[in-house]
C-alpha cells in the first residue's frame, strides 16, 4: 500500500475512533442525566403528592426561556408519565402480594377467637411510662408492633411463645396474659389508642397456629423473627416502625 494512502487511512480511522468516543461520552452523559431527572422527579412527586403528568405539563407550559430542549421536552412529556404509571402498577402488585395471599393458611390449625386491641398505656395496663414495668409483658419481653408483634392470650389455649397468624394484623407472638383474656380470646398490641380503634377495634377472627409455644419467649427470639430476611418484603404491610 502506498505510504500516503496508508497515512490517510490511519488519519481517517483515528478521526472515526475519536468521533465514536465523543458519541459514546455524550450518550453516556445523556443517559445519566435522564436517569437523574427521572429519579429527582419521582422523589419530588412522592414527597409532594403532585402527579408526574401534572408536573410535566407545568414544566412544558412554563418553559419560557427554552431551558427544556426538544429532547428533554419529549422525555418530560412522554417518558416520565409512563415511568410513573409503571411504578404505580408495581406498587399495586406489591400491595396485592400480602401475607394473606402469599401462604396457604389452611395447612395450619385454625381457631376462631375474639380479638381485641391494647396498648402499653394506663388505659390498658394501668401503668404509666415512668413505671419500671411499663411495656414489659408477662414473658419479660418488651411490647412490639412489627412483622412479629407481641400479643396476649390465655396460656391454657395458646402457650407463651406460640406464633399465630391473624389476618389483617399479621404474625402475633404470645408474650402476655390478661385477667380478661380467657379461653378463645386474644389481645393484640398496638402502639396507640388511636391505632386500636382505627385499625382494629373488636373482631371475631380465625387465627392460625404457625408454631406452638413451649411457655418461654425472649427478646433475642423476637428480634430474630423480625430480622428474617425472607419476611422483609411484608414489613410495610403491618409495621409502622421497625
Amino acid at each position: 500500500m502506498n505510504k500516503s494512502v496508508f497515512a490517510w487511512t490511519c488519519l481517517q480511522m483515528g478521526g472515526v475512533n475519536k468521533t465514536m468516543k465523543i458519541v459514546k461520552t455524550v450518550f453516556r452523559r445523556t443517559v445519566m442525566t435522564l436517569l437523574f431527572v427521572v429519579a429527582l422527579l419521582s422523589t419530588y412527586t412522592t414527597v409532594t403528592g403532585v402527579q408526574a403528568k401534572q408536573l410535566s405539563e407545568w414544566l412544558i407550559e412554563n418553559n419560557k426561556f427554552g431551558v427544556i430542549s426538544d429532547f428533554l421536552k419529549d422525555t418530560v412529556e412522554h417518558h416520565i408519565p409512563t415511568f410513573a404509571s409503571q411504578m404505580s402498577t408495581v406498587e399495586a402488585h406489591l400491595t396485592e402480594y400480602s401475607l394473606e395471599n402469599a401462604i396457604d393458611w389452611s395447612q395450619y390449625p385454625a381457631k376462631k377467637v375474639v380479638a381485641t386491641g391494647y396498648t402499653a398505656g394506663k388505659e390498658s395496663t394501668g401503668k404509666t411510662p415512668d413505671h419500671p414495668a411499663y411495656g414489659i409483658t408477662y414473658s419479660g419481653v418488651k411490647v412490639k408492633r412489627d412483622l412479629y408483634s407481641t400479643i396476649a392470650a390465655d396460656p391454657e389455649v395458646f402457650p407463651i411463645g406460640t406464633i399465630l397468624f391473624i389476618p389483617d394484623y399479621g404474625y402475633g407472638v404470645v408474650a402476655d396474659t390478661g385477667s380478661a383474656i380467657k379461653g378463645a380470646k386474644i389481645d393484640l398490641y398496638f402502639e396507640t389508642v388511636e391505632d386500636v380503634y382505627e385499625q382494629w377495634g373488636k373482631r371475631e377472627v380465625t387465627v392460625y397456629t404457625v408454631e406452638q409455644g413451649d411457655g418461654n419467649l425472649t427478646d433475642e427470639v423476637l428480634k430474630e423473627l423480625n430480622e428474617n430476611e425472607t419476611m422483609q418484603v411484608f414489613r410495610q404491610q403491618y409495621s409502622r416502625s421497625s
